[in-house]
């Protein structure tokens, strides 16, 4: 099968999106079907008293054969399991992204690929045909159909029960949904009168953009395919208030709330919430092969224990983990190098992908008309900028390995320019005295802070994740720059998700938090960090709020730049021609550049990444970051091994 691509697509270098079968990551149908397959000893064992189907049988027509010559990989062999740590249940969502199974997804060069998926032609970026692999099947062997799309598209993101505000915000172009045909069995097509070139990225996401549900499985908790009495039953007995509510609650495939929901994932969870230790077995209907025909994955159990995250390092230093990485920090790494010989593991350090390790984001949406006004002003936020001496939080944290400037793209990105990096990033304290004293900052207090216009002194309340240790370690250094201009920095540690409950209240002054999760982008990928459309952005929740809510809540961008950049998006969204996409990025960089909408330090830390010393098949060096390396996915943990 070959995509039918037009003259306006982008080249498979560009944005890697893949022609057919013959687009499998470097393999092709005849070479799958040349293969003869293989499987695990505890699934062949399963196979020989009958209670399972072999491997042949479990596999699609068309499975994916992974390329182990290009990427560096061996062959090989099964046992084993892979204990590693989370803070909370709900941090399961992390082994989700880690073990990266989407119908598209990125592959180590950041080029797209098909996955679940065994191919996507494109036209123009407004039309996307999905044909799936012949014989796939969930984890409990029903077939993964059409149908799994179907149901999830009518009678899920269009029911306003199970979802009040219909399908999520990316399926609207110019205020329409798509046209949405079911083909056959294998085949679907979304098409968009103009381009949606944030389609195919949203699926390749950490947390991808839902297609399709196992309906086979859901169908039982919907109101349309159950008897209404039995179905109450079933609500009464879950404690809820409505079917919808049941339904939502079984259908959660992402948190692993549900052991029951059946997956296409390489691996199965096992055990109910609650509990301290969660146990995931290989998925017996996984799609991917090695280039010998054995079925992946190789290491068979993944055991996931609850602990304090700030016994993270103390435990991997034990010898408690054997896969590890989110939830270190390059401050671990000294105590994770002590354990190394006794407990038979090492720490590989990787790049991490992130704008800055510790940005400040001061809130243009703020309720406090005195606050808001100044974080308003440029000068403010570049006295702020000029008054941080990098230079010295680069050498206290990143052991002088940093690349010290503001919040942007990295050198590894084809964007990058180092103006971006550079620009208002200078440390100048005689600069930033300058440009306080011009907003009118001039009268202090007896102990030299700033007074605020209303009397108060410049006391800057920055409020951070209290689980996040090196960031407050950082703003303490801060702390002692900004008084040397007369600023006062009080940190304020919150949790997770109070933070974010107080940013989109508008009730933060300032949000110490990491940089871009992206910084490695290539120009296909959404600018959606660069400009007021996500309600996430500590800088501009309210703005963020109104474009994700159409104009129905928050509040519609009132600066002139902030509008600029939303224009610019909204051309990113309309464009299909990659050197538009291109220019569209390389303004919008610039524009955050020279408006300091967030104040980058430093970037280019490196993650610590824990393994056992026998595991097989991992990058010694690679990028880490959220997006787009969905943390560790796109290097296939299902093809880690044990060796000898």
């Amino acid at each position: 099968m070959t995509v039918k691509q037009t003259p306006s697509l982008l080249s498979r270098r560009q944005f890697g999106l893949l022609a057919g079968a013959a687009g499998l990551v470097g393999t092709s149908p005849l070479r799958a079907a040349e293969l003869t397959f293989s499987e695990a000893p505890e699934l062949a064992a399963l196979v020989g008293k009958g209670s399972l189907p072999p491997v042949a049988e479990r596999l699609p027509k068309q499975p994916l054969v992974a390329d182990f010559t290009a990427r560096k990989r061996e062959v090989g062999r099964y046992g084993g399991e892979i204990r590693t740590l989370v803070a909370k249940a709900r941090d399961l969502r992390y082994l989700s992204a880690n073990a990266y199974t989407r119908l598209v997804g990125y592959d180590e060069k950041l080029d797209m690929q098909p996955d679940l998926a065994q191919s996507v032609e494109v036209e123009d970026n407004r039309v996307f045909t999905i044909t799936l692999r012949e014989g796939h099947r969930w984890s409990d062997g029903h077939p993964f159909t059409i149908e799994d799309f179907r149901y999830w598209w009518q009678d899920v993101a269009l029911n306003k029960e199970l979802s009040p505000t219909g399908p999520p915000e990316i399926f609207v172009v110019d205020g329409r949904f798509p046209k949405v045909d079911f083909i056959d069995d294998r085949r679907m097509r979304f098409s968009w009168e103009k381009p949606n070139p944030r389609f195919l990225p949203a699926l390749a996401q950490p947390r991808a953009m839902t297609l399709f549900v196992p309906a086979h499985y859901l169908r039982q908790f919907h109101r349309k395919y159950r008897e209404k009495a039995e179905l109450d039953q079933l609500v009464t007995k879950a404690k809820l208030k409505s079917w919808a509510a049941l339904h939502n609650r079984m259908d959660d495939s992402y948190d692993y709330s549900n052991p029951e929901l059946p997956t296409l994932g390489a691996w199965v969870c096992k055990t109910a919430s609650p509990a301290t230790r969660y146990v995931f077995e290989r998925n017996p209907y996984f799609h991917r092969v090695d280039p010998k025909g054995q079925q992946l994955p190789y290491i068979g159990t993944v055991v996931v224990d609850i602990a304090s995250g700030s016994l993270f390092a103390a435990k991997a230093n034990a010898g408690d983990a054997d896969l590890l990485a989110r939830g270190l920090s390059m401050n671990d790494t000294p105590v994770l190098k002590e354990g190394e010989k006794l407990n038979g593991y090492k720490t590989l350090l990787w790049s991490y992908a992130r704008g800055s390790a510790y940005a400040f984001y001061p809130n243009l949406n703020c309720n406090d008309d005195v606050w808001r006004h100044l974080n308003r002003d440029l000068r403010y936020r570049k006295a702020l900028s000029h008054a941080i001496d990098r230079r010295i939080l680069n050498n206290a944290l990143l052991f002088g390995l940093g690349s010290e400037g503001n919040n942007t793209v990295l050198p590894q990105s084809p964007l990058y320019e180092d103006k971006f990096r550079t620009l208002n990033a200078g440390y100048d304290p005689a600069k930033s005295s300058a440009l306080l004293d011009d907003i009118g900052l001039t009268d202090k207090d007896s102990l030299g802070i700033r007074k605020l216009p209303d009397g108060r002194p410049l006391e800057i309340i920055v409020e951070v994740d209290g689980e996040s240790a090196d960031i407050i370690d950082a703003m303490q250094l801060v702390t002692e720059m900004w008084r040397d201009v007369g600023v006062k920095l009080f940190v304020k540690p919150q949790d997770r998700t109070i933070l974010r409950q107080r940013s989109f209240s508008g009730l933060t002054v300032m949000v110490c938090s990491t940089g871009l999760d992206n910084a490695v982008p290539t120009p296909q990928m959404p600018p959606f960090e660069l400009a007021p459309v996500r309600q996430d952005h500590y800088s501009w929740p309210k703005w963020g709020q109104w474009f994700e809510t159409q104009g129905k809540n928050g509040e519609e961008p009132d600066n002139v730049t902030a509008r600029r950049l939303l224009n610019l998006y909204r051309g990113w969204l309309s464009s299909s021609e990659p050197e538009e996409s291109a220019r569209i990025w390389a303004e919008m960089l610039q524009l955050n550049a020279e408006q300091l909408f967030s104040i980058g330090t430093v970037a280019g830390e490196l993650q610590p990444i824990v393994i056992k010393n026998t595991m097989r098949n991992v990058p010694p060096k690679a990028l880490y970051s959220w997006e787009p390396t969905s943390l560790l996915g796109i290097y296939r943990i299902e093809e880690f091994f044990y060796g000898g």
